[in-house]
């Protein structure tokens, strides 16, 4: 099983009246959000052996602006659109394999409730906002939460 999972949430994106919620994109400053967390997490040394997006255009971009820093490819899955639960993660980082880690980009409010159903700890991942959790066996650790502000900084 992969040792962490980390979650990345979607930068900042249009309103919901400006188009179809899964083809909302990303404002600017949800670009410069996406890019930060991704030169952020390569400063802080994380490589990723599987990266899975959200196939919504929002989550999409978010996970291709993070990779120019980080070097990955995109793997999307429907499920991170709607419906993504804790067992669905597990089952992607058991295809990983052992001592990888996974980054999962998405939304509100799956994300979070991945989080609490593994480490039990309940959390606000903001617009652009990163969540890490080491893993031991099925239940969870929450080792960072950072907000956009802070991956500006890191970055």
């Amino acid at each position: 099983m992969a040792r962490q999972l980390w979650f990345l949430r979607h930068g900042e994106a249009e309103p919901h009246d400006a188009r179809p919620d899964a083809e909302r994109r990303l404002t600017e400053r949800g670009e410069d959000q996406s890019r930060a967390a991704g030169r952020a997490l390569a400063v802080l040394g994380l490589d990723f052996q599987l990266l899975v997006s959200s196939p919504r255009v929002r989550a999409l971009d978010t996970a291709r602006l993070a990779c120019e820093t980080l070097g990955c490819e995109v793997v999307v899955d429907d499920r991170l659109g709607d419906g993504f639960e804790a067992d669905d993660a597990l089952e992607l980082a058991f295809a990983a394999g052992r001592e990888k880690r996974v980054l999962f980009v998405g939304h509100n409010p799956h994300l979070p409730q991945i989080i609490h159903d593994l480490t039990g700890g309940r959390l606000e991942l903001k617009k652009g906002g990163v969540a890490g959790v080491r893993l031991q066996g099925r239940r969870g650790e929450l080792i960072v939460l950072l907000r956009p502000r802070e991956l500006d900084r890191i970055g």
